[in-house]
């Protein structure tokens, strides 16, 4: 199993700091860099120096492809970092999790399977050097005016830039194993990640290749602090706030039926109410079972994360560690890094 670093803006490192910490992972022993689109500093800027201050592979978790990128405009923002780094860029592409009415806004449909389909089939294609005509629903949609009719790069000796798409039920799963060159997960269980990889194996199936070839990759969040207080309410705020349903998309879709599906669906009706009598995050937090975020992640002190982690990364073949901090500065990322370096992580999975 690969082990990777995580580092994103809410971290609130500005960008040099970003690039100290990317030196600080390598040294640490850590396989690869991750960081989401959206933020600042901007996740393309970030590995395209992250790709210069190490000799780390690079990846961005996710770039949502229903933003305002076009195949093409994504697809050359890729093939530039594949070139700068000499191959060692991963582009992670997912729906954003948008509603409908955001998606009518931008002229898609509510049909996110057919256009992952079409926009995982026109990137790869295109970062394989093909001209690549667009499908009906991105033609239709932000695709448009600036989509011509067949497109290219312009260059077709480019180095290896793979296409990850991330993904959290049956269907996308199932189209990560036959689409793309990996599938990436979010906040799931162990078990989770098992029945993810039978389904993405399907989907490997019918596109001619084996059990086992389409990589599972996922970000493992962990807020490592002595102060178990501070560090359960930084990490519970994030996992409430994807994990809680949110207006216009479904209570069985997203990541709200994802954590409903892992056994969490009293848990969560109950926080809902109280957050929609106006229940602060804060008191929210304190009210989440211990029993729900502890299946998802880590929070607490050094000395416990490494055996949470290799439990939570069962089943996977690239493991990033996410890093939540409860305090500002590079102090506490520098301390999950030391408490979960690869070495100490393989430690505890025996």
């Amino acid at each position: 199993m690969i082990i990777g670093a995580g580092l994103d803006a809410r971290l609130g490192l500005p960008f040099e700091q970003m690039r100290a910490a990317a030196k600080d992972a390598e040294r640490a022993g850590f396989e690869s860099l991750w960081t989401p689109a959206g933020g600042v500093p901007d996740s393309f800027h970030v590995c395209a120096a992250w790709s210069q201050d190490t000799t780390l592979r690079t990846g961005i978790s996710v770039v949502p492809a229903a933003r305002m990128w076009t195949p093409l405009a994504l697809a050359a923002q890729a093939a530039t970092l594949a070139q700068l780094s000499g191959g060692r860029f991963v582009l992670g592409l997912g729906t954003g999790g948008y509603g409908p009415g955001f998606l009518s806004s931008l002229g898609l449909p509510d049909r996110p399977i057919a256009l992952m389909r079409e926009y995982v089939t026109a990137v790869r294609g295109l970062l394989a050097g093909q001209a690549v005509t667009a499908g009906p629903l991105i033609g239709a949609g932000h695709g448009a005016p600036g989509w011509p009719r067949s497109a290219s790069l312009g260059v077709t000796d480019l180095p290896p830039a793979p296409v990850y798409l991330a993904a959290l039920g049956p269907q996308m799963l199932r189209l990560a194993g036959e689409s793309a060159d990996g599938a990436l997960l979010n906040w799931a269980t162990p078990e989770r990640i098992a029945a993810s990889r039978e389904l993405v194996d399907e989907g490997a199936a019918r596109s001619g290749r084996g059990p086992g070839t389409v990589p599972l990759t996922m970000y493992i969040r962990v807020c490592v602090d002595e102060d178990v207080t501070a560090a359960r309410q930084a990490f519970g705020a994030q996992v409430l706030g994807y994990a809680m349903g949110q207006p216009g998309i479904p209570p069985s879709a997203g990541y709200r039926g994802l954590f409903a599906q892992m056994g969490f669906e009293a848990e969560l009706s109950e926080l809902e109410r109280r957050r929609d009598r106006g229940t602060a995050m804060r008191d929210l937090v304190d009210a989440a079972p211990d029993e729900m975020l502890s299946a998802v992640g880590y929070y607490g002190p050094p000395a416990g994360a490494p055996a949470a982690f290799a439990r939570l990364s069962a089943g996977l073949d690239e493991a990033i560690v996410r890093i939540i901090t409860a305090r500002p500065g590079l102090e506490p990322v520098a301390a999950a890094m030391a408490a979960l370096t690869p070495a100490v992580i393989r430690s505890a999975q025996g």
